[in-house]
Protein backbone atom coordinates (compact mmCIF):
# COMPACT_ATOMS: atom_id res chain seq x y z
CA UNK A 1 0.00 0.00 0.00
CA UNK A 2 0.98 3.56 -0.82
CA UNK A 3 -0.21 6.95 0.10
CA UNK A 4 0.46 9.64 -1.33
CA UNK A 5 -0.02 13.18 0.58
CA UNK A 6 -0.51 16.55 -1.24
CA UNK A 7 2.80 18.81 -0.27
CA UNK A 8 3.79 21.71 -2.30
CA UNK A 9 6.56 22.58 0.18
CA UNK A 10 7.51 19.16 1.14
CA UNK A 11 6.80 19.63 4.67
CA UNK A 12 3.07 20.45 5.24
CA UNK A 13 -0.01 19.06 3.95
CA UNK A 14 -1.35 21.07 1.29
CA UNK A 15 -4.49 22.32 -0.49
CA UNK A 16 -5.36 22.80 -3.88
CA UNK A 17 -5.11 19.25 -4.86
CA UNK A 18 -6.07 19.64 -8.76
CA UNK A 19 -3.18 22.31 -8.57
CA UNK A 20 -0.58 20.18 -6.63
CA UNK A 21 2.39 19.08 -8.09
CA UNK A 22 5.10 17.94 -5.23
CA UNK A 23 3.06 14.30 -3.12
CA UNK A 24 4.94 13.11 -0.37
CA UNK A 25 4.46 9.15 -0.55
CA UNK A 26 4.47 7.06 2.01
CA UNK A 27 4.13 3.73 3.42
CA UNK A 28 1.76 2.19 5.51
CA UNK A 29 4.46 2.14 8.10
CA UNK A 30 4.43 5.97 7.18
CA UNK A 31 7.70 6.19 6.20
CA UNK A 32 8.51 8.31 3.54
CA UNK A 33 9.54 6.07 0.42
CA UNK A 34 9.40 8.47 -2.29
CA UNK A 35 8.76 12.61 -3.35
CA UNK A 36 6.82 13.26 -6.94
CA UNK A 37 7.72 16.85 -8.14
CA UNK A 38 5.94 17.27 -11.31
CA UNK A 39 5.95 19.96 -13.55
CA UNK A 40 3.64 21.86 -14.29
CA UNK A 41 1.82 20.22 -17.30
CA UNK A 42 0.90 17.09 -14.94
CA UNK A 43 -0.44 18.66 -12.52
CA UNK A 44 -4.04 17.47 -12.66
CA UNK A 45 -5.55 20.91 -13.52
CA UNK A 46 -3.48 21.16 -16.27
CA UNK A 47 -3.41 17.62 -17.38
CA UNK A 48 -5.67 16.29 -20.73
CA UNK A 49 -4.65 13.16 -20.29
CA UNK A 50 -7.35 10.22 -20.85
CA UNK A 51 -8.78 8.38 -17.68
CA UNK A 52 -6.35 5.42 -18.87
CA UNK A 53 -3.59 6.86 -19.74
CA UNK A 54 -0.55 6.79 -17.23
CA UNK A 55 0.07 9.38 -14.74
CA UNK A 56 2.51 9.60 -12.24
CA UNK A 57 0.12 9.49 -9.19
CA UNK A 58 -0.87 6.15 -10.81
CA UNK A 59 -0.47 3.33 -8.06
CA UNK A 60 -1.17 4.86 -4.77
CA UNK A 61 -3.86 3.58 -2.74
CA UNK A 62 -5.23 6.69 -1.43
CA UNK A 63 -4.09 10.66 -1.48
CA UNK A 64 -4.42 13.08 1.56
CA UNK A 65 -5.04 16.59 0.99
CA UNK A 66 -6.49 19.97 2.92
CA UNK A 67 -8.52 20.79 0.02
CA UNK A 68 -9.73 19.49 -3.31
CA UNK A 69 -12.39 20.07 -5.38
CA UNK A 70 -14.72 17.82 -6.93
CA UNK A 71 -13.16 17.53 -10.13
CA UNK A 72 -10.25 16.37 -8.54
CA UNK A 73 -11.99 14.00 -6.72
CA UNK A 74 -13.98 12.33 -9.39
CA UNK A 75 -10.68 12.33 -11.62
CA UNK A 76 -9.01 10.19 -9.12
CA UNK A 77 -12.12 8.33 -8.83
CA UNK A 78 -12.01 6.88 -11.91
CA UNK A 79 -8.71 5.83 -11.58
CA UNK A 80 -9.90 3.84 -8.03
CA UNK A 81 -7.65 6.19 -5.87
CA UNK A 82 -10.11 7.46 -3.16
CA UNK A 83 -8.91 11.37 -1.70
CA UNK A 84 -9.43 12.55 1.98
CA UNK A 85 -9.61 15.80 3.00
CA UNK A 86 -7.93 16.47 6.02
CA UNK A 87 -7.18 19.39 8.70
CA UNK A 88 -3.94 17.46 9.84
CA UNK A 89 -1.19 19.68 8.81
CA UNK A 90 1.91 16.62 9.19
CA UNK A 91 2.20 14.56 6.64
CA UNK A 92 3.49 11.47 8.24
CA UNK A 93 0.74 11.98 11.20
CA UNK A 94 -1.79 12.65 8.59
CA UNK A 95 -1.00 9.06 7.36
CA UNK A 96 -0.95 7.48 10.49
CA UNK A 97 -4.00 8.85 11.81
CA UNK A 98 -5.64 7.73 8.52
CA UNK A 99 -4.29 4.26 9.06
CA UNK A 100 -6.39 4.32 12.17
CA UNK A 101 -9.16 5.45 10.61
CA UNK A 102 -8.97 8.67 12.85
CA UNK A 103 -7.75 11.29 10.16
CA UNK A 104 -9.66 14.42 10.80
CA UNK A 105 -11.92 15.96 8.63
CA UNK A 106 -10.93 19.14 6.60
CA UNK A 107 -11.60 22.85 8.13
CA UNK A 108 -15.34 24.41 6.81
CA UNK A 109 -13.04 27.13 4.97
CA UNK A 110 -10.95 24.66 2.54
CA UNK A 111 -13.57 23.64 0.47
CA UNK A 112 -12.26 24.41 -3.41
CA UNK A 113 -15.89 24.59 -4.75
CA UNK A 114 -15.19 27.45 -7.25
CA UNK A 115 -17.83 30.49 -5.82
CA UNK A 116 -18.68 33.19 -8.46
CA UNK A 117 -19.52 36.18 -6.95
CA UNK A 118 -21.78 38.84 -8.67
CA UNK A 119 -20.63 42.67 -8.24
CA UNK A 120 -22.50 44.72 -5.71
CA UNK A 121 -23.11 48.27 -6.41
CA UNK A 122 -23.46 50.08 -3.43
CA UNK A 123 -24.75 53.76 -3.25
CA UNK A 124 -23.71 56.11 -0.38
CA UNK A 125 -25.48 59.10 0.39
CA UNK A 126 -28.16 60.64 -1.38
Amino acid sequence: MKIAVTSQNFRTVTGHAGKTRRFLIFDPEGRELDRLDLPKDLSFHEWHGADDAPHPVDGVDAVITASCGEGFRNRLARRNIPVHATSETDPATAVRLFLEGRLPPPLPEADDHHHHHEAVTVRLGG
